[in-house]
């Protein structure tokens, strides 16, 4: 057998939370280093990073193996109470064809609703209905087959390899066999299962059961488990799997480790000739907008946007005519007229529901049919902004609407969207928390047992700034000192170096949700999230949800658009009079005096020390002062702030750099 057959098939990620290491992207690249042509991911209970390891794989030139590791609940998947046996025992699963990945998906969703128990769990009767399409590793020796083998106890591995062969298939299922000398009973069980393999007729597969990809990688992940069991590095009695060698093995270790079994290591490439799973991108997934009498999605857009297109434009010309029939043939040419009838119908609804709304903000700004539709509340022709931006034939990509609703009536617009597309097809998204520079050096300092405060003088050299990376960090010279003559500072800063950006936690996106075709789960599994049981979460975060071309909407609680809404409460209360926000003039003199002095807390996006000190330098006299302060208060540009200012006062000349940009500098009256 040649080293490139070889498939490292049971490999675990960082989103085995807290229990491995490597991002999906390095287990793909270690492999490739390896010489090897496939490689598979079998994370713990979840199946967080199958989509992204996909795409990796793929890109890398490498065939993805997409599996899992479940947890068989030892009688049922709903045993909690005391007195009952709640155990359960792993296996690994793997997808041989697209109906196994769908069963994959169902099983890691139905484990983590309905048998979460410390553990998500399956059991029998989940097992019988979705083990089609999926190949069975038994699991390491804390499986149930590996426990029977490591007591001898035969009668037992006989039935519980005819119950795997019940739910998975007889020639779909392997014992496996690991080469792990110092954990206690491998060996032993190794030599149970190579014996009953060959009774039963059960084919052996040899893996690393592997939680890093290389070697020097074994003390960074053994720190890693001590941040997830509040333990101290030098504690003896805890938890540790420094004793083995958890890594990625290159082939030739492989084989002097099976070469008694040649056949266990051949059938890792059998295994992944057998897995064909194919992942479907760049098609949107978009949900059919239910229109009266079923009529065509594309008709109902134009026909809702010539009802709506004298509200907002009660005298038309040529040009806002011909401006609007562009935009409508765009849309209807990409395929998002559904798309827009979703948003338009719940953001009304809300609208009539009286939820505060807010105006729009980002590219969809510059769309007259969201205008039109009352998506949208600014005026793009008024403005200069530009549909392109927004929506533009030559790279097509699903549009993308922020949504702003009062923070205390958000769920409500939620609840309004479930209801009518179903709450299994609308689903909040799930994002993870990762270890930044300064949590990863408080975290591993902690696994040291650093005093807390010494440790906080430590991360504190690490410049506050956002996105800083600790290799950057040991750029400046007070970072640079400290690792450079303290050993102690040294191991901590390298282990965190490891640990930086992996995930510690999931949690519910702040305002992300999918809304799908057909139930969310033949697309992504699906959880409780885990401080919210009544949250239903996906279990991949948004970028593999946007990569397989799912609709995903962000409904934002605002704060401040609730203290509008309830001020306005107050004023029709105290003075009988009902003002319609939307109405308000954009050249209101005592508005701008306000802005002038700087005073703008509670102002969205005007609030912050600095935006306040630009303002009160500015002295914003048009609206379009604002919408370039917003433009420029970021990164990068901020830096053109001071010029910008002076250029409004008449005390810097006004260049373009080139004649094209000075129609839509002046009509946008940013002055740079």
């Amino acid at each position: 057998m040649k080293a490139e057959e070889f498939v490292h098939l049971h490999t675990h990620s960082m989103y085995s939370l807290l229990e491995a290491l490597p991002s999906p992207e390095e287990i793909v690249l270690r492999a490739k280093e390896l010489g090897q042509t496939a490689v598979a991911l079998s994370d713990k209970g979840y199946t967080y990073g199958l989509v992204e390891f996909y795409q990796y794989a793929s890109k890398h030139g490498l065939k993805p193996i997409l599996g899992m590791d479940t947890y068989v609940a030892a009688r049922t998947r709903n045993d909690r109470e005391s007195g009952t046996d709640t155990k359960s025992f792993p296996i690994a699963l793997f997808a041989m064809d697209n109906d196994g990945y769908k069963n994959l998906l169902e099983l890691a969703t139905r484990a983590a609703l309905e048998g979460m128990y410390y553990k998500p769990r399956v059991d029998d009767e989940l097992l019988k209905q979705y083990g089609k399409g999926l190949l069975c590793l038994t699991g390491p020796i804390t499986g149930a087959i590996g426990q029977a083998a490591i007591a001898e106890d035969g009668e037992r591995i006989k039935m519980l390899t005819e119950q795997y062969w019940q739910w998975f298939g007889k020639e779909n299922v392997y014992f496996e066999l690991m080469d792990l000398p110092n954990v206690p009973g491998q060996a032993e069980a190794n030599q149970q299962l190579i014996k009953w393999g060959k009774e039963l007729g059960v084919p052996l597969v040899a893996t690393g059961n592997s939680h890093y990809a290389r070697k020097e990688d074994a003390d960074a992940h053994d720190i890693m488990l001590c941040i997830q069991k509040g333990a101290n590095v030098n504690d003896p009695g805890r938890f540790s799997m420094r004793d083995s060698d958890f890594s990625m093995r290159p082939f030739d270790e492989m084989a002097q480790a099976f070469a008694h079994v040649p056949e266990a290591l051949e059938n890792t490439r059998l295994i992944a000739d057998r897995c064909n799973v194919k992942l479907e991108f760049g098609t949107n997934q978009i949900p059919r907008f239910p229109t009266p009498n079923n009529i065509p999605e594309e008709d109902y857009l134009t026909q809702l946007v010539e009802e709506r297109f004298k509200t907002r434009y009660p005298v038309e010309t040529p040009e806002l005519r011909e401006r609007l029939e562009y935009e409508l043939k765009i849309i209807k040419q990409v395929g998002f007229s559904g798309y827009f009838l979703i948003v338009q119908d719940f953001v009304n609804e809300a609208k009539r529901r009286g939820i505060t709304v807010g105006p729009g903000r980002g590219s969809a700004a510059g769309s007259m049919a969201s205008y039109v539709l009352g998506i949208t509340g600014v005026d793009p022709i008024q403005h200069g902004l530009l549909f392109e931006r927004f929506l533009n034939p030559e790279r097509i990509s699903m549009p993308d609407i922020d949504l702003d609703f009062a923070d205390n009536r958000r769920d409500e617009v939620l609840e309004y969207v479930r209801e009518k597309y179903g709450t299994e097809r609308v689903v909040q998204i799930c994002t993870f928390g990762t270890l930044a520079a300064r949590a990863a050096v408080k975290d591993v300092g902690r696994a040291y047992g650093i005093p807390f405060l010494e440790m906080n003088t430590l991360a504190k050299l690490i410049p506050e700034k956002p996105g800083t990376k600790l290799k950057d960090a040991l750029e400046t010279d007070d970072l640079k000192a400290a690792y450079e003559s303290n050993e102690l500072y040294r191991k901590i800063i390298d282990a965190a170096l490891k640990l930086e950006g992996k995930t510690r936690h999931v949690s519910v996106h702040a305002c992300g949700v999918i809304i799908t075709p057909k139930p969310a789960v033949e697309y992504t599994a699906v959880q409780r999230a885990p401080k919210d049981e009544h949250v239903i979460i996906t279990q991949n975060h948004a970028k593999p949800l946007e990569a397989l071309g799912l609709l995903k909407m962000d409904f934002l609680g605002l704060m401040n658009l609730t203290v509008i809404q309830t001020s306005l409460v107050i004023i029709e209360r105290t003075r009988g009079e009902q003002i319609d926000i939307a109405q308000i003039p954009l050249d209101n003199k005592k508005t701008f005096q306000l802005l002038q002095h700087g005073d703008t807390t509670g102002v969205f996006q005007l609030e912050s020390g600095g935006m306040r000190r630009y303002l009160r330098q500015l002295k914003p006299t048009e609206f379009a002062d604002i919408t370039a302060m917003v433009a420029l208060y970021r990164p990068g540009p901020m830096e053109w702030i001071p010029s910008y200012i002076k250029r409004k006062h008449g005390k810097e000349e006004i260049t373009y750099q080139h004649g094209d940009l000075e129609p839509i500098l002046k009509l946008s009256l940013i002055h740079i």
